[in-house]
């Protein structure tokens, strides 16, 4: 699947514009690569580093979404690896947040 299309499948970016700038920043890694495209594959089990809203997050992705569903649906499509107890839901991504 597309790493655009997850980030937004996954409600950790608003819209799909929003994923694609996220991917396309190059502030955002799989399994430890540095990304600059929004088209790059992601399976399960990769492992995502990005910075979000002044924290780094790291997720494994559990399982690759059909839809855009609920925001519960969209939690049990990772697991945040990156030490925060609180929900795995946090404010989606928005183009005009400046990079970090």
């Amino acid at each position: 699947m597309r790493l655009d299309r997850f980030l937004w499948f996954a409600r950790l970016a608003k819209t799909r514009s929003a994923a694609q700038a996220l991917a396309e920043r190059g502030t955002l890694r799989i399994d430890g690569r540095r990304i600059d495209r929004a088209h790059c594959p992601v399976r399960i089990g990769s492992v995502l580093a990005f910075a979000q809203h002044g924290e780094v997050r790291v997720l494994r992705i559990e399982a690759l979404p059909v839809r855009r569903g609920p925001a519960p649906e969209a939690q049990a499509l990772y697991t945040r690896l990156d030490g925060n107890a609180e929900g795995s839901a946090a404010k989606p991504v928005d183009a005009t947040d400046p990079p970090q």
